[in-house]
């Protein structure tokens, strides 16, 4: 692919999402983002063997004199607490970043959310800039400036909106991905076609094969055409207060899973399948979509060689009880992201729980 593809999110804090192959080592594209002299990259001890030091070799040649410090921490969603997360904070404060220093996020979801909140903290803000090297990463968490740490109690409740100052997704970085990783990620991609373009889906059917063997420009598409489905949600309701919900399709009852096996269990992008599978039967149950599309988004998702299941041994009422702590509950009741059918997705209150727990006992 010879050119980078570009996507725009506008709103109050307007940035760009760069995708494509090399961009790690763009030392220009990297220091273009920075306001100041001091860059801090956080990795994990997963991606920093192959990356960080690309990534600062890169930021010291085009930026000579840049102060630029690093820490890495433990891989995987467990390292995402807020003792890490402290300890995150002594790194940024120990390598003397100043008020105009940029903390750039280089790893997948769990670096991006935990980095990310760094720097939503650290002199009551800085910038950062999103490097996403999974694909679930690139099409989800880098975008929109969620960032968060997981508590016993539930995933991603405590955390702040903290809209990155770049996101430069480096599609080769997905070539060294682990196919459990890749696939994890394409659910989050079939999440778009299942709540607002149900012609994505077909392309991704149509494309099935190219995206699992990493096709470079088939997984470029496939990321712009996510990232453009979210950043015009996102700029429409940047806080979650009404439509950015819609992107939590499936995630209900996904993150009850997650939270349900300790986040020792299924990853994040197989919760989630396993959530839209679950999500659009309780719309069948409620009469609001037709049992076809269920069936056409579990046979994608099983094509993709995700998980549309929920993992034997888990008990409903343990399951109720995160979602009734999750943060799409409302005081009314448990709300839901449901769907009339592919691609019309909707939000939906006050869902009686006796309903739910059908669908958990299967």
């Amino acid at each position: 692919m010879s050119q980078h593809l570009g996507v725009d999110v506008g709103g109050a804090h307007p940035y760009r999402i760069t995708i494509g192959p090399g961009l790690v080592d763009d030392g220009a594209l990297l220091a273009a983002t920075l306001r100041g002299g001091d860059a801090f990259v956080v990795s994990d001890d997963a991606v920093a063997p192959l990356y960080l030091q690309r990534v600062l070799d890169a930021l010291a040649a085009a930026r000579p004199g840049l102060r630029i410090g690093h820490w890495t921490m433990p891989a995987g969603e467990g390292s995402k607490t807020l003792a890490t997360f402290g300890q995150a904070i002594n790194a940024i404060a120990s390598a003397g970043m100043r008020r105009d220093a940029t903390v750039y996020a280089l790893g997948g979801g769990v670096v991006g959310d935990l980095a990310g909140f760094a720097a939503a903290a650290w002199m009551r803000g800085v910038d950062c800039v999103q490097l996403p090297t999974t694909l679930l990463a690139m099409v989800d968490s880098s975008v929109g400036g969620k960032t968060a740490v997981d508590l016993p109690q539930g995933k991603n409740l405590v955390g702040a909106f903290h809209p990155p100052r770049a996101v430069l997704a480096d599609t080769a970085t997905l070539r060294t991905l682990p196919a459990r990783e890749l696939r994890a990620g394409l659910a989050e991609v079939v999440k778009y076609g299942a709540i607002v373009d149900a012609p994505f889906l077909d392309w991704l059917d149509a494309r099935a094969d190219a995206l699992l063997a990493g096709d470079d420009a088939a997984l470029a598409e496939a990321i712009a055409r996510s990232c453009a489905h979210k950043a015009a949600i996102v700029e429409r309701d940047p806080y979650e207060h009404g439509d950015r919900a819609l992107l939590n399709f499936g995630h209900t009852f996904g993150h009850a899973i997650e939270t349900a096996q300790g986040y020792g269990g299924l990853i994040h992008g197989e919760a989630v399948a396993v959530g839209m599978v679950q999500a659009a039967r309780l719309s069948e149950r409620l009469g609001l979509a037709p049992a076809a599309d269920t069936a056409r988004l579990r046979g994608l998702l099983q094509r993709f060689g995700l998980p549309v299941e929920p993992p034997p041994g888990l008990d409903p009422d343990t399951l109720l009880a995160h979602m009734r702590l999750d943060k799409k509950a409302e005081a009314g009741g448990l709300r839901f992201v449901v769907w009339d059918g592919a691609g019309r997705a909707r939000i939906l209150a006050g869902v009686p729980e006796p309903e739910v727990r059908a669908v958990l006992a299967g």
